[in-house]
């Protein structure tokens, strides 16, 4: 397990410097499986606490999700610059710290599998049209690309894109279903919009800057 001081999603393509003695372990350790998409390990948000130093992570939240590693470089002191994708979502059970490196018994969580109604998604996309205008006013948009047409992979994309706190990214990441994150993702962004409106600034937070792909 990698706890970090952010919430991914699944389709996240993740940059990571790593050089705490018990990540390079991990890392290590992964390298040693032959076959590249085994080389898996879990992330979780850090709901309270420290990505690295004495104290550690203090408080995790429960769902978050299963990395794959996909390029590694060795740097000359020993740490590694990797990228991960982020695949699916998980459910941390029970976190064990007394080895080299943080391991986690995990569970998958699946998505629900319905259908998601139109209107839900043309309320999404014209909510993150909206606000992109929005911003536009007041700070460089750093969304580029193509919004993709699948209610799900949609759904990802706008809740990694959508200017909210930590503990609001969370909730998207436990929502079951594409047409709840959807719905969840609408409000939160014209939120985000009225509360631009009377106090034009920059947003609550930094839109996040991780690139995504639906592999």
């Amino acid at each position: 397990m990698f706890p970090l001081n952010t919430v991914l999603f699944p389709g996240a393509v993740v940059p990571l410097h790593v050089f705490e003695p018990r990540y390079r372990a991990l890392i290590a350790t992964l390298l040693e499986q032959p076959d590249p998409t085994q080389r898996l390990l879990g992330t979780v948000g850090i709901r309270e606490g420290y990505e690295v130093g004495d104290h550690g992570s203090q408080s995790l939240y429960r769902v978050g999700c299963r990395l794959q590693l996909v390029e590694v470089s060795v740097g000359s002191d020993g740490t590694f610059d990797i990228e991960v994708v982020a695949r699916d979502r998980i459910r941390l059970n029970e976190l064990d710290t007394s080895g080299e490196f943080p391991l986690g018994d995990v569970a998958d969580l699946a998505e629900v599998d319905e259908e998601v109604p139109a209107p839900t998604v043309a309320s999404a996309v014209g909510a993150f049209v909206a606000y992109r205008s929005a911003i536009s006013q007041i700070h460089d948009d750093p969304f580029t690309g193509q919004l993709p047409t699948d209610p799900t992979y949609l759904s990802w994309t706008l809740s990694a894109a959508a200017p909210l706190p930590l503990p609001d990214r969370q909730t998207l990441l436990e929502s079951d279903s594409a047409a709840e994150r959807l719905a969840l993702v609408t409000d939160l962004l014209r939120s985000e919009i009225r509360a631009m409106a009377v106090v034009p600034s920059l947003p609550a937070t930094d839109v996040a800057r991780t690139r995504w792909s639906p592999n």
